[in-house]
Formats: structure tokens, C-alpha cells, sequence
């Protein structure tokens, strides 16, 4: 509408003198009444001070709740815990040269455990913030495992894989046997059915322990053969332990052990026998005391018997022994030598003899290298020496031979590392 006609001259209405009163038909409009109907739509801010009322209100909503737009709210979102688990669920040929791990993003871990088809169970660890999990040692081949995971707030989390099968394969075939008992001298001998490159690697996978503890370290023969022995003889009744745990482990490129198993093995009695072929005797010791003195017979001057320490690792209560299979032609093939105890590998034997005349013994050096103690055919005759001393005697038993004119046995002979110093021996250990 438009603007009313404004007069400069004030109206009176008659009969009302000194005051200004509408004209009748005339809208009552003044200069004042038009300014200030005019103003009231441009200071309409200022009825309201500076605005702090208003924002004040819009800031604590939007705090509480976040603004979208004008006039409207939405509730700030919260992302669910999700956890992963490498190898990854529902794979078939996991790799078991790695770690398992378990791993969580918006949130924390509460438990994990990870389970094998096979009853083993993988222990780990969490790091600070809890937001991972890692196995301790790698999973094992060949087999299903099972992860249950829980994290905080969220629903329980499971996942399975299956670690692939090792391609070539190598084991450890140990002496002396499960559960056996030996003599002091018997060292834990372990021998591969590969070539070992990685002697470290196998070597800190198997553990030797004794009760009564004493240090025992390994000592290896070639790639294929790693002993175990204390600086001194077993003490008589120790326990001993091997632990293998050789599963999986990388020996050479591409072949892994199979082995997991823990065996003990016994010490008996403390027996050293002592060859002197100067004087022709053996002395028996049993646990300090003197058992037995027999008269014996060792190796020829052109057939001398190894010195040295030597332990029993073979018994037979008859044998038979060819000259050809020491490399001596057809000198000698005896079909029932009785009561032989095999000292080295390459074939030195203390043993029976029934076929030399008895006044042999005590005064000649008349074998092939063996020592050879007086004994009747059939092995039977208990009251003869090779008798007696085979029947005192069992595998780990220590025989020392002197003054046979001969070097000293080589360590990897036989059984017979207690030849080397205690410093040479830790020498060949890959640790």
C-alpha cells in the first residue's frame, strides 16, 4: 500500500484548543507515527541485545548432539570393533614359517586362543595397546587350527585355516633308547637322516637336561651327527631328558623336521674298565671300589688296538665277526664269538675267545685289535671271564685302553667324544 499524504499543518479538532486532534475522515497519521512505523522493521536486531542468547542455545545443542543443517540433528556414529586374522579364515595352505596373528581396529582384544586338531595350543602375546595378538612360535604344518577372538564390546570372533604340508622331511633317530638305563658314559647321540646345513637352527631346537643339573653341551660330527655330553662322566643315577622339538624346523633349503617329543634316558652304575696292554689286564671299577682283574689280550704288534676312552654302544652275546668287513681279506670268519661288546664303529670289540689257547691271555698281544678275554664256546660258562665281565657290564660303560702301542681312537669313532677336552667339545657346538 501506499504511503499516506502527510500534512505540515497540524489539525484541531474544534472546541479542543492547544491540543491536536485527528480531522474526522482522515487517517490520524504524524510525522512522528510514520517514522516510527517505519523504524520498527530496521532496529528489530537490537531487540534481542547481540545474538549471545541464541547462540549460546545453538552451540549446547550442537555439542550434544552435531548439526546436519539448519534446524536439524543426527547422532554422531561409533564404529564396531572388527578383527582379522592372518592366515586369513578358510585358507588351505597357510604358511607355517610365520606367526599367527590376530588384530582388531576400533576397539581392544579381550582373549585369543588359537587351537590345533592335533590337542596343541598356541600361546601369544598382546602388544601395549592390546590391539594385536602374535603367537609365541609359528603354527605346525599339516595342520587345521581354530582362532576364537573376543574384543571388547563385540560379538565373539572365530576363523579357521590349515597350515600346508613341508615337501622333504628329515628326522633324528637318537641313542640310547627311550627309557633306558646306561653306564657313565653314554652320551645322547643324535644322527640325521639328512644333511644339515643349518646347525644352529636344529641344534637350539633340541635341549639336553640331567638330575642332578650339570651343563650338557652338543658337538657335532660331520652334518648328519650331533652329541651331547656333561665335561665329566654322568654322575651314577642321573636323569636325563631330550627334548626334540624339531617340527618345522628348516634344517636345509626346503627340508623340515617332524619331531616333537620329549624322552628320558637313566644313568646306572658307575662301572670304568681299564685295558693296560703293557701288563696284559683289564681292572674293573664299580662306583670306586676295585670289582674284578682279568688277564686279556689285545691287538698285535702289526694289528694294534686303538687307545683311548671308549664306551659300550653294542652288545651280543654272540656274534659273528669276518675279517673282510674290517678290511683284512679273509683272515678270520667265526660265526659264534661269544659275549662281544662293540667299542668303535669301525669295528674294534672287547669279547670272548674260546679258540686261543688260555695261556694266551695275561701274557700276549695276539688279535686284530680287539681285546680278548678267555671264554668257552657257547657262550654259557659262567665261570669263565668273557662271562663274567659281559654280564657285569651294560651300553655306556667306559673302557680305557693304555699302553697299546697305538693313536688315540678318533672322537666320531664310536661313542667316543669323551677323547676330546672339554674345550675342543663346546668348540663343536653351532651355538
Amino acid at each position: 500500500m501506499g504511503v499516506p499524504e502527510i500534512s505540515n499543518r497540524p489539525e484541531y479538532a474544534p472546541g479542543d484548543p492547544g491540543r491536536a486532534r485527528p480531522r474526522p475522515g482522515r487517517p490520524a497519521w504524524s510525522r512522528r507515527g510514520v517514522l516510527a512505523a517505519l523504524g520498527t522493521a530496521v532496529p528489530a536486531v537490537a531487540l534481542s541485545g547481540c545474538g549471545d542468547a541464541a547462540d549460546a542455545t545453538e552451540g549446547k545443542g550442537a555439542t550434544a548432539t552435531g548439526r546436519t543443517g539448519a534446524g536439524s540433528t543426527t547422532k554422531a556414529q561409533v564404529k564396531s570393533p572388527r578383527v582379522t586374522v592372518s592366515p586369513a579364515d578358510g585358507t588351505k595352505k597357510a604358511d607355517f614359517t610365520r606367526p599367527v596373528e590376530v588384530s582388531v581396529a576400533y576397539g581392544t582384544l579381550s582373549t585369543v586362543e588359537v587351537t590345533g586338531n592335533d590337542g596343541s595350543a598356541l600361546a601369544g602375546s598382546f602388544n601395549d595397546d592390546r590391539t594385536r595378538w602374535t603367537s609365541a612360535r609359528n603354527p605346525y604344518s599339516g595342520t587345521k587350527y581354530t582362532v576364537t577372538a573376543k574384543a571388547a564390546g563385540a560379538p565373539e570372533h572365530t576363523a579357521a585355516f590349515v597350515t600346508k604340508s613341508p615337501g622333504e622331511t628329515f628326522a633324528g633317530y637318537f641313542t640310547p633308547e627311550a627309557n633306558s638305563t646306561s653306564g657313565v658314559g653314554m652320551p645322547v647321540s643324535i644322527n640325521f637322516t639328512n644333511p644339515v646345513t643349518d646347525r644352529a637352527a636344529v641344534e637350539k631346537a633340541i635341549t639336553v637336561t640331567a638330575e642332578p643339573a650339570v651343563e650338557v653341551v652338543g658337538h657335532w660330527f660331520g652334518n648328519t651327527r650331533l652329541d651331547f655330553r656333561p665335561e665329566r662322566y654322568w654322575a651314577a643315577g642321573t636323569k636325563i631328558t631330550l627334548s626334540l622339538r624339531l617340527k618345522d624346523v628348516e634344517s636345509a633349503n626346503g627340508v623340515y623336521g617332524v619331531q616333537s617329543k620329549d624322552v628320558t634316558f637313566h644313568i646306572g652304575r658307575r662301572q670304568v674298565s681299564t685295558v693296560d696292554l703293557a701288563k696284559k689286564t683289564m681292572t674293573v671299577e664299580r662306583d670306586g671300589a676295585a670289582l674284578a682283574t682279568y688277564p686279556v689280550s689285545g691287538g698285535a704288534a702289526d694289528h694294534t688296538t686303538w687307545s683311548g676312552i671308549m664306551v659300550i654302544s653294542e652288545r651280543f652275546k654272540q656274534t659273528r665277526m669276518e675279517s673282510s668287513t674290517v678290511g683284512l681279506g679273509d683272515e678270520y670268519d667265526i660265526a659264534d664269538v661269544p659275549h662281544a661288546q662293540r667299542l668303535t664303529t669301525s669295528g674294534t670289540f672287547i669279547h670272548g675267545n674260546y679258540w686261543a689257547s688260555g695261556s694266551v691271555f695275561g701274557s700276549s698281544n695276539t688279535s686284530h685289535g680287539c681285546v680278548g678275554l678267555h671264554d668257552a664256546k657257547g657262550a654259557n660258562d659262567s665261570s669263565v671271564p668273557g662271562y663274567r665281565f659281559y654280564e657285569s657290564s651294560m651300553l655306556g660303560d667306559v673302557v680305557i685302553v693304555e699302553n697299546s702301542g697305538e693313536r688315540t681312537v678318533e672322537a666320531s669313532n664310536g661313542l667316543n667324544g669323551w677323547n676330546l677336552s672339554w674345550s675342543d667339545w663346546r668348540a663343536g657346538s653351532a651355538l
